[in-house]
């Protein structure tokens, strides 16, 4: 019989998730487009994020009780209101973000493994899509100091939160 692989997947525990809860999504957005604004400044300035003018990206990840609301506005990511339409949205569990930015995972496979979840504008989604695959990310130093503690921190995280289901 084979086993199914939600099963094994880790989701952060419920207790954990409270103060992720207890902080307003605006002040989550803010902190990661203060990051994002820094990591990504010369593909900002190039105009290689300009399908985000305008537009509502919302990114949740639902074990942790976060969502994210991420525009662009005179060439700068802004932090969008929750209150605005969004326009696409990228759900998927802690684990799952942090496979991604750890370039252990491919976005399609978890789309297909049902552990990730595009919902909204198709085009948006495609040009995010393209945009993401087309960044250097060896280039940024930034990156790879994250990559690497994320690489290490992983299998722990596994180990941790997959007892907890």
């Amino acid at each position: 019989m084979l086993s199914n692989p939600i099963e094994n997947h880790p989701i952060l525990p419920k207790i954990l998730s409270l103060p992720c809860k207890a902080i307003p999504s605006s002040i989550h957005s803010q902190a990661l487009v203060m990051f994002l604004n820094r990591l990504l400044k010369d593909q900002i300035l190039e105009g290689d994020l300009n399908f985000l003018e305008d537009k509502c990206l919302c990114i949740s990840i639902y074990d942790a009780s976060i969502k994210f609301y991420i525009g662009l506005h005179s060439q700068r990511l802004i932090s969008a209101s929750s209150q605005k339409k969004v326009d696409i949205e990228i759900q998927a569990s802690m684990y799952n973000f942090l496979q991604l930015a750890a370039r252990q995972q491919d976005p399609d496979t978890l789309v297909f493994q049902r552990h990730l979840f595009i919902q909204g504008n198709t085009e948006l989604g495609l040009e995010l899509k393209n945009f993401l695959d087309g960044v250097d990310l060896d280039s940024l130093l930034v990156f790879k100091k994250i990559e690497s503690l994320l690489i290490i921190s992983i299998p722990l995280y596994k180990r941790l939160f997959t007892r907890w289901r």
